[in-house]
C-alpha cells in the first residue's frame, strides 16, 4: 500500500490517526469492527473511473437500480463490487479486441469511395457482448462503490464523521480527474496512435483497480445484507391500507408496535408527524400475533414504527430527488452545445496556428472542479464549520440549492455568449466555414470558459451534495439504493433533455424564423433555447425551495425550514 499512502494529503493522514485513536476509546463500536477509514480508500476510490471513459447514457444510469437491489438484498456491496469490477474489465477487453484483431471488425473501406462492408452477425454480437459486460459492471459499481467507501469510516467518532464528509468530495475529485485524463490523453492516443492501444490502456488500468480492490479485502468493513428492504416497504404500505379504518391512539409513541431486530444496522428513528396515515401499520389489534422474540408473526398486517419511519424517509426523499431531473439538463446541454458553439468560434490561441479542438473546451468544467473541490474541502469547509458549528459547514440542502442557482447562471451566461457570438458572425468578417457549412465567428472561444466554469462549480455543489444526501438520508440497509438514486435521476434527465431538444426542433423548424437548433448556429437561436432552459431552472428552484422547507432530516437534526432554505438566497 506504500505508493498510495505517499499520495495521501498530510491533513488526511492526521485525520486518519485521530480516527484510530478515537476508535480505541469509542464505546459505540461493535466488537471486531476495525474501520480502515482513509487507509482503505486507495483500494476503493479509483474503481468506477475507468468505466466512465467508454460507456455512458440512460441504460448504464438505470442499471444501478437493479444492481442496488441485488446488493442490498442478497450479495452485499463487497461481492457486488468484485463481480461488477471483473465484468467491467471483461467488457473493456472485448472492446479492445474488436480494434486489435482484424477478424473482429469489418475490413477497411476501399479507397475511391466504394461501398464499405458492414460487420458480420458474430462481429456485431461480440461487440454487443462487450457493451453488455460494461452495463453489468456499471450496474454493480455505481450504486455500491460510494456506499462501500463510506462504510470504511466509523460514524461514531468525530474524525469518522468528518472523513465521510471529505470522502464524497475526494471521490468526485478523483472521478473528475480520471475523466479529464480520458478526454485528453487517452482520446489523443485513440485518435493519433492506435485505437487498440487507446482502448487497451483503460482495460489495463481496470485490471490494476481490480487487483488492488481484492488485495485490500482484509482491511475492509463488510456490511452483511439483511434481506430485501423493498419487502419491508411493501409490508408497511399493505398493513397501513388494511388498517386504514382504524383510529390512531392518542399516545401513539407508546401504543404503537416498536420492535427493532437485535442485529438491525439501521439507526433508530424518532417518530414524526408527517405521513401519519402510515402509522396505522403499527397499530396492534386483537388479531395481531407476536413471536417470542418480539417480532410480528405476519409482517403484512403489523409493522413496527421503525419500519414506518424508514418508509417515511423514502417518501420525504422523493420530492427532493425529483428536483434533480430538471437540474441536470443545463449541465448535460453544456456537453453538447458548448462544443457546437466552439466549432463556430475562433479557437486559435494568440497569434499562433494552433487551434484548440472544439470538444476539448469541456475540460474547463473539469479543471474548475479539480481546483474547487480541494479548496472547498480543506479551506472553505473548516472556516464555515467554525462559523456555523455544522460538520459540513452548511447543510446538504443548502449546497444543493447553491448548485441550482449556479446552473441557472451558467445557462444565462451561455445565452448571452451565444447571442453575442451570432451577432459578431453576422455583422463582422468571419474566419471561414465549418464542415457543416456555418460561418466561423471571430469571437474568441475563450468566452466559453465562464459558462463552463459555472457548470463545474454547479456540479461541485449539487452533485456531491446529492450523493452525500442520499447516502445519509436513506435507511442504512438501503445504501446501495442510495448510491443508484443519483444515476437514476441523471438517466431520466438525459431522456427529458433529449425530449426537450426534439420538442424545440418540431415547434421551431416550421416557423419563418427557422429552427432554433439548426446545425448552423448562425441560422438558429441557440441563445433562446438556453433562456428556455434557464426559465425551467428557475421554476425548478422554486419547487426545490418548497420541498426543502417541507423536508425533515432523518436523524431529527437540521429539521427546520430555516436549515433548508436560509442562506440559499
Amino acid at each position: 500500500m506504500g505508493d498510495q499512502e505517499q499520495n495521501t494529503p498530510p491533513s488526511v493522514e492526521a485525520s486518519s490517526m485521530e480516527n484510530a485513536r478515537e476508535e480505541k476509546t469509542s464505546s459505540n463500536d461493535e466488537p471486531g469492527i476495525k474501520y480502515g477509514g482513509v487507509k482503505a480508500m486507495p483500494f476503493v476510490i479509483g474503481k468506477p473511473t475507468q468505466l466512465h471513459f467508454f460507456f455512458r447514457g440512460g441504460t448504464t444510469n438505470l442499471a444501478p437500480l437493479f444492481g442496488a437491489y441485488l446488493s442490498d438484498t442478497y450479495f452485499g456491496r463487497y461481492k457486488t463490487l468484485g463481480f461488477a469490477s471483473v465484468s467491467s474489465f471483461l467488457g473493456m477487453v472485448a472492446l479492445m479486441l474488436t480494434a486489435a484483431i482484424s477478424t473482429l471488425h469489418p475490413p477497411k473501406c476501399e479507397p475511391g469511395g466504394g461501398a464499405c462492408a458492414g460487420p458480420t452477425t458474430w462481429q456485431f454480437a461480440f461487440l454487443l457482448s462487450g457493451f453488455g459486460f460494461l452495463i453489468i459492471g456499471a450496474g454493480g459499481i455505481r450504486p455500491c462503490n460510494l456506499a462501500f467507501g463510506a462504510d470504511q469510516f466509523n460514524p461514531n467518532t468525530e474524525s469518522g464523521k468528518r472523513g465521510i464528509n471529505s470522502f464524497f468530495n475526494w471521490y468526485y475529485f478523483t472521478f473528475t480527474f480520471a475523466v479529464m485524463v480520458s478526454v485528453t490523453a487517452i482520446v489523443y492516443v485513440q485518435s493519433n496512435v492506435s485505437w487498440a492501444i487507446g482502448l487497451g490502456i483503460p482495460a489495463f488500468l481496470m485490471l490494476l483497480s481490480c487487483v488492488m480492490f481484492f488485495v485490500g479485502t482484509n482491511i475492509y468493513v463488510i456490511v452483511t445484507p439483511q434481506g430485501s428492504p423493498l419487502s419491508s416497504v411493501l409490508h408497511v404500505l399493505v398493513a397501513a391500507t388494511k388498517k386504514r379504518g382504524l383510529k390512531l391512539p392518542e399516545n401513539s409513541t407508546v401504543s404503537l408496535f416498536s420492535y427493532i431486530p437485535a442485529k438491525s444496522i439501521n439507526t433508530k428513528l424518532p417518530r414524526t408527524e408527517q405521513f401519519r396515515y402510515l402509522d396505522k401499520a403499527a397499530i396492534i389489534t386483537d388479531e395481531d400475533q407476536i413471536n417470542p422474540d418480539g417480532s410480528s408473526t405476519n409482517p403484512s398486517k403489523l409493522c413496527s414504527i421503525q419500519q414506518v419511519e424508514e418508509v417515511k424517509c423514502l417518501l420525504r426523499i422523493i420530492p427532493i430527488w425529483s428536483t434533480s431531473i430538471l437540474f441536470h439538463i443545463p449541465l448535460l446541454q453544456q456537453n453538447t452545445y458548448a462544443v457546437f458553439q466552439a466549432l463556430q468560434m475562433d479557437r486559435h490561441l494568440g497569434s499562433g496556428s494552433f487551434e484548440v479542438p472544439a470538444a476539448t473546451y469541456i475540460i474547463f468544467t473539469m479543471i474548475t472542479l479539480s481546483i474547487w473541490i480541494p479548496l472547498y474541502d480543506r479551506i472553505i469547509v473548516p472556516s464555515l464549520r467554525r462559523l456555523t458549528g455544522k460538520e459540513g459547514g452548511i447543510s446538504l440542502l443548502q449546497r444543493m440549492g447553491i448548485g441550482m442557482i449556479l446552473a441557472i447562471l451558467c445557462t444565462l451566461v451561455s445565452g448571452l455568449v451565444e447571442g453575442n457570438r451570432r451577432h459578431i458572425a453576422l455583422t463582422r468578417p468571419t474566419l471561414g466555414i465549418t464542415s457543416k457549412g456555418g460561418s466561423i465567428s471571430s469571437m474568441s472561444g475563450l468566452w466559453l470558459v465562464p459558462q463552463l466554469a459555472l457548470s463545474g462549480l454547479s456540479e461541485g455543489f449539487n452533485y456531491i451534495a446529492q450523493i452525500e444526501f442520499y447516502y445519509k438520508q436513506f435507511p442504512e440497509n438501503m445504501r446501495s439504493f442510495a448510491g443508484s438514486s443519483f444515476f437514476a435521476g441523471l438517466a431520466l434527465s438525459s431522456y427529458v433533455s433529449g425530449f426537450l431538444v426534439t420538442l424545440v426542433h418540431r415547434i421551431t423548424s416550421g416557423r419563418k424564423t427557422g429552427d432554433w437548433l439548426d446545425d448552423d448556429l448562425n441560422k438558429g437561436k441557440l441563445d433562446c433555447f438556453y433562456y428556455v432552459i434557464a426559465g425551467l431552472g428557475i421554476l425548478n428552484f422554486g419547487y426545490f425551495l418548497l420541498c426543502a422547507k417541507w423536508y425533515r432530516y432523518k436523524n431529527g437534526a437540521d429539521s427546520t425550514a430555516e436549515m433548508a432554505t436560509k442562506h440559499i438566497v
